[in-house]
């Protein structure tokens, strides 16, 4: 893949290495003296101090991330819990974004070669992981990431940076429950462990202990946000895309809009 398809290996920052290791090594000794909890698939899940949870690597990512990315204004950032629809709003926004690069029909098209998480990457899981720094700056806009972090943990610069986009993603709690625990007992067995019962589930569900849970504060930061700034913060439904498949791509449509202009704006001014 080429880089203007936004996919691909992404090299590592040169000549920092033990600095990198550094880095890690202190977020990992910092989150290791948390709180934790046997998890629903047995991993254990760390109590961040904002009150979510996680398993370590994810988490020293996640704060690698904030400490270590800078933001675009143009760039897109998909948040979701897991079993949330990541995978199907990954893949409208990708083709939405790069429609003209790769019409649907292309034979080159990335889907037909490429994962949609190879497509927009994580950055608690792929991007910042085993002592890496990506270099992200060769990238060209509009840049496409991905989280399952809630919005009180997102790299700062996410939050801070002007006209940077975020589509957010909820699914009816029941549902998101019920696919949370089947893909965990899935894992569960992979590694010889006994299924979970669907009241414990239930009983992790309730307690906040599942992985970026709770789900209620995670769910009511984005609305929050999004309430503040409805422009640069999209909150979606499950529920409501499959209802109406087309008309949550027009959205994204319009947000992909709102970046070309904001870049090509920012492209025409040059300082006096």
């Amino acid at each position: 893949m080429t880089m203007s398809s936004s996919v691909g290996t992404y090299p590592p920052q040169e000549g920092h290495a033990e600095t990198n290791q550094e880095l890690y090594q202190g977020f990992t000794n910092l989150v290791s003296s948390w709180p934790c909890f046997p998890g629903f698939s047995g991993s254990q899940l760390y109590r961040h101090g904002k009150g979510w949870h996680a398993s370590l690597a994810p988490m020293v990512g996640t704060m690698v991330a904030d400490a270590c990315f800078t933001a675009r204004p143009s760039d897109i950032v998909v948040a979701t819990l897991p079993k949330s629809g990541t995978t199907w709003i990954k893949a409208l926004l990708y083709s939405t974004v790069h429609r003209r690069e790769y019409p649907a029909d292309s034979s080159d098209h990335p889907f037909n070669s490429l994962g949609l998480h190879e497509c927009i990457k994580f950055f608690e899981y792929q991007l910042y992981t085993q002592n890496m720094i990506p270099d992200l700056n060769e990238l060209p806009d509009t840049r496409l990431f991905s989280t399952h972090v809630p919005f009180v943990s997102l790299p700062r610069s996410v939050v801070l940076a002007p006209s940077c986009k975020i589509v957010y993603v909820c699914r009816d709690p029941k549902d998101h429950l019920i696919s949370q625990w089947s893909f965990a007992n899935k894992f569960r067995m992979s590694k010889g462990l006994e299924p979970l019962s669907v009241e414990a589930a239930a009983g992790f569900f309730c307690d906040g202990v599942t992985p970026f849970g709770p789900y209620w504060d995670h769910v009511l930061g984005y609305w929050r946000a999004h309430l503040a700034c409805p422009e640069q913060i999209l909150f979606f439904r499950y529920e409501e895309m499959s209802l109406d498949p087309a008309a949550h791509v027009r959205r994204l449509a319009e947000l992909d809009a709102r970046s070309v202009r904001r870049r090509r704006k920012t492209a025409r001014w040059t300082p006096s």
